[in-house]
Parts: C-alpha cells; structure tokens; sequence
C-alpha cells in the first residue's frame, strides 16, 4: 500500500520535473545564397541592353566610352574649320567656278570621284568631269547644306546639299539632293569623293561599273583641261 502510494507520486513528481524552463537554443547556417538576388524582368533587361550594346557594361568600359566620346567631340570640333573650307571649295567646283589653281591645291593627283553616272581615278578623269559642267550647265546654285558627320579620324567629312541645276540651251532646271562622302588626307586634301543621289547607293547592277568607268575615260576626250 504505502511502495504502491510513493511510486504513484515519484512517477508524478517526475512527469512535472520533465520540463525544461530555458528556452529552446537554434543554430544558424551561412547561406549559399547571394544577398541580393535579381528579379527575372531585371535579368531580362540587362540581358538586351547587353544584347543591345554588343558589348559588356561595366565601369571600365563606361568610363572608356565617356573618354572616347569626349574626344570625339574635341576633334570634331578641332577640324571644322578645316572642313568647312574644303566644303568652300567644292562649293565653287558645284556652282561650276572649277580652276586649276583650285583642283590642284584641294585635290589629290590621285583621288577618286564618283556619282552615279562616273567612277574616275585620277586628275585628268576627275577634272574633266568638274571642267565639263559649264558644258552642260549655264548655272548652277547650291541652294542648301548640312553638315552631317566631321572626324579627324578617319579625316571625312559628310554633308548633304541642295543643287539647282539649269540645262545650256534648254533653259530648265533640275534640283538634286545628295550625300556627299569626302575622305582627305593629312593636309586636308581629297583623296575622295563619293557623291550619292538622294542618299541611295551607288549602282551595282551588271554593267553599271563598266558604264561609269567608260563615262569617266571618254569625258577627258571631250573635255580640254586647262594646263594653267
């Protein structure tokens, strides 16, 4: 009677002293997780901006671009002058004004000259062309221009302009717009000069290269080239 009572209790002083009154203790684990994690649509932007650029974004390459960019803007504004002297003197070659004194000093023995109708390489191609328009033309009036790219490097200049032409003998008049590409060299001389109606290409289709070529080899035969 009294084993039975006094196992009773012990069993229940031991279900009470069972509990613990300390709270519970927790680990914690580093994370192989970054802190940051970007988002899907950030994700997605980065990758077509990169697509985009072609090429990777980072400090360096920011930095690089600005500096770039800065030069870029130096120089083009370095060689305006420059420029806008060679754009002088075409504009006396266009408004049929052509001299040798002003072949000789702004073009290179050697340079290039083509349009849609003409592919000539050297002087005596060349300068029959420019001689050959008051042939043509009894005026010629540069009505506009914009100056469209100007680099030191490569040393080219681009420009669009309005040209009024007006036919010798028939008395109407054309007006056509262009894009001019002119390459120089170091002493700003042109070395050459692509010369595209209305922006579009030169033509490429078959015969087309062998037309202009035999154009610009027939005029100087038509032509006389003063020789001062």
């Amino acid at each position: 009677m009294t084993e039975n009572h006094t196992h009773r209790r012990s069993s229940s002083g031991h279900s009470h002293t069972a509990r613990s009154t300390s709270p519970p203790s927790q680990t914690f684990h580093p994370s192989i997780l970054p802190r940051s994690v970007p988002t899907p649509c950030l994700v997605e932007s980065v990758a077509s901006a990169a697509h985009y650029s072609g090429a990777r974004v980072d400090a360096d390459t920011t930095n690089h671009r600005r500096s770039n960019s800065d030069r870029r803007s130096s120089s083009h504004l370095n060689v305006q002058e420059d420029h806008r002297k060679v754009m002088k003197d075409l504009k006396e070659l266009y408004e049929c004004r052509t001299t040798v004194e002003l072949l000789k000093s702004s073009w290179h023995e050697q340079a290039i000259f083509e349009d849609p109708l003409v592919s000539c390489k050297g002087y005596d191609e060349y300068a029959a062309q420019w001689f050959g328009l008051p042939k043509l033309f009894s005026k010629s009036e540069t009505l506009s221009t914009r100056i469209m790219s100007s680099t030191n490097s490569p040393n080219r200049l681009i420009y669009s302009q309005k040209q009024e032409y007006t036919f010798r003998y028939l008395g109407n008049k054309k007006v056509v717009n262009s894009i001019i590409t002119v390459d120089l060299d170091e002493s700003n001389r042109i070395i050459r000069l692509v010369e595209q109606w209305d922006g579009k290409d030169l033509p490429t289709r078959f015969g087309s290269g062998f037309l202009r070529r035999a154009n610009a080899k027939v005029t100087p035969w038509i032509v006389r080239i003063p020789k001062n």
